[in-house]
């Protein structure tokens, strides 16, 4: 059994919406934690920056409302996705407003800094780092991270190549904390398995991007219904950091997904030149097969729950 933090420790249900570029908004993450699930943006969708602190009201006060509203089924609580990485010149403002408005889960990205975890720890927030090997896992610890989340192949955005049987097994033979597994996770029965493996919770992001809330266009929303694994290319072209990518859209903006070049991972970056290049290829993850229509975040959280307990039913559990 993990130990997880108070925040963590009585879900409604096992599973943390990861935050996704430009597409998570308020909207979004307040209907992922009503429907029983740690709902997720990262800081930089606000643009420009100084909307994050109007987004953080309206989250924190929408919460607030249903919860008084509602004390005997209360929203899960959200997260605020920091990019720790150099070129994130905005990391410091917006830390800041994290702590002034006591976001309960900080979910921290490419790079471990001791700082952004001390901070969030002065009103007890709770940092989930994202890492994709043993290595980074034991960095993102040392340095003062609660949790992990385990990015293994397949997931949407910037994921990494080890086998989820892989990564769970090694982090679990030295940590006994919060673990959440990411990779090709869009159904109940996925979350299930997830856990089976020893991660508490599962982390699922490409599934939401066909929500009626999601920031996405609806060409995207309906790519996700109409793709499958075989529609998702790894490449590092695009940022700097190797992800995975919906192929339609790569063609779409004049590229031979069957070929594309290498990028200098030097050269990554994450401001104006990352947001339009996020904008035109669609980042993705390879369960998306899964998604059959393009529905509201309350009935894909219930179908989620719906598969979890018919999963649960045929292993007798």
């Amino acid at each position: 059994m993990s130990k997880l933090p108070p925040v963590l420790a009585h879900l409604p249900f096992p599973a943390i919406a990861s935050p996704l570029f430009i597409i998570s908004n308020p909207k979004l993450v307040i209907e992922q934690c009503k429907a029983g699930i740690v709902g997720s943006m990262p800081a930089l969708n606000a643009r420009p920056a100084a909307q994050l602190e109007e987004w953080l009201i309206e989250i924190t006060e929408a919460l607030a409302a249903y919860n008084a509203a509602n004390p005997d089924k209360p929203a899960a609580p959200f997260a605020i996705n920091q990019i720790v990485h150099k070129s994130n010149d905005r990391l410091e403002h917006d830390m800041a407003l994290c702590v002034k408005y006591k976001v309960p889960i900080i979910i921290t990205s490419l790079g471990a800094r001791e700082e952004i975890n001390a901070a969030a720890h002065s009103y007890g927030g709770v940092v989930l780092h994202d890492v994709i090997n043993n290595k980074h896992a034991h960095k993102a610890i040392e340095k003062g991270a609660d949790g992990l989340i385990a990015v293994a192949a397949g997931a949407g955005g910037h994921a990494g190549v080890k086998s989820p049987f892989a990564l769970i097994q090694e982090i679990r033979q030295w940590f006994d904390g919060p673990v959440a597994l990411s990779g090709s996770i869009a159904s109940g029965d996925a979350i299930l398995a997830a856990q089976a493996m020893g991660a508490d919770f599962a982390y699922i992001g490409s599934a939401f991007i066909a929500t009626h809330e999601a920031r996405a266009a609806d060409e995207y929303k309906q790519a996700i219904v109409d793709s499958n694994s075989d529609d998702i290319v790894y490449s590092n072209l695009f940022t700097g950091v190797h992800g995975n990518y919906l192929a339609p859209s790569i063609r779409a903006a004049g590229l031979d997904p069957e070929n594309l070049p290498e990028s200098d991972p030097t050269k990554m970056n994450f401001g104006g030149d990352a947001k339009k290049a996020w904008k035109d290829i669609w980042g993705c993850g390879q369960g998306i097969g899964a998604i059959q229509a393009v529905q509201s975040t309350a009935e894909l959280v219930a179908q989620f729950k719906a598969q979890y307990q018919a999963a649960r039913a045929r292993l007798a559990l």
